[in-house]
C-alpha cells in the first residue's frame, strides 16, 4: 500500500511542490488508507497526533479553516488555538483528524487526484440524499459513510 500512496504522490508531485507541503508528507505514508477499527484504533495508540497533522488537511485540500473547524465542532478560534503547542487537540478530535486524513488518502487512491475527490466531495449525490458528501463530514458516523461510499466506487457502484 505504501508504494502505491507514494506514486500517487509523485503523480501529483507538481501540485505538491507548489503548495510546499514537504512536512505534512512525511507523516502520510503511515496514515491508514482504510479506516477499520482496528488500524485506527492502533494508530491512536501509537502516535502522537498534533496540529501537523491538522496542517497536512490543510495543504493537501483547499479547505479553510472555517471548514475544518465546522468538521470538528469547534470554534474557528478554538481551531486555530490548537497551533500552539501547549494546546493539544483532545481524544475525539485526534480521531477525527485522523479519520478525515484516512479519508482523503482513500480518496486520492479512487479518484487519482485530490482535485477529483474533492470536487466529488463538494458536488451533490443522489447517494447522499441529494447533499454533497463533504456536509457529511462533521461526525465520525459521517466520515465512516462518505469513505464506505468510496469503496463501492472502487468495486463499481456508480456513487
Amino acid at each position: 500500500m505504501r508504494q502505491c500512496y507514494l506514486k500517487l504522490i509523485l503523480v501529483n508531485l507538481p501540485i505538491m511542490k507548489k503548495l510546499n507541503i514537504k512536512k505534512e508528507l512525511s507523516i502520510m505514508p503511515d496514515v491508514p488508507d482504510r479506516i477499520s477499527d482496528n488500524t485506527i484504533l492502533t494508530y491512536l495508540q501509537t502516535e502522537n497526533i498534533g496540529w501537523e497533522y491538522v496542517e497536512a488537511i490543510k495543504k493537501l485540500t483547499e479547505f479553510n479553516d472555517t471548514i475544518l473547524s465546522s468538521w470538528l465542532n469547534v470554534s474557528v478560534k478554538t481551531f486555530r488555538s490548537y497551533k500552539q503547542p501547549e494546546n493539544k487537540l483532545n481524544a475525539n478530535l485526534r480521531e477525527q483528524v485522523l479519520l478525515l486524513l484516512s479519508l482523503i488518502k482513500h480518496g486520492i487512491s479512487v479518484f487519482g487526484n485530490i482535485k477529483e475527490f474533492e470536487n466529488w466531495l463538494k458536488n451533490k449525490n443522489f447517494y447522499f440524499d441529494n447533499k454533497s458528501p463533504i456536509s457529511y463530514l462533521n461526525t465520525v458516523t459521517g466520515i465512516r459513510f462518505v469513505n464506505d461510499r468510496l469503496t463501492a466506487i472502487e468495486f463499481g457502484d456508480n456513487v
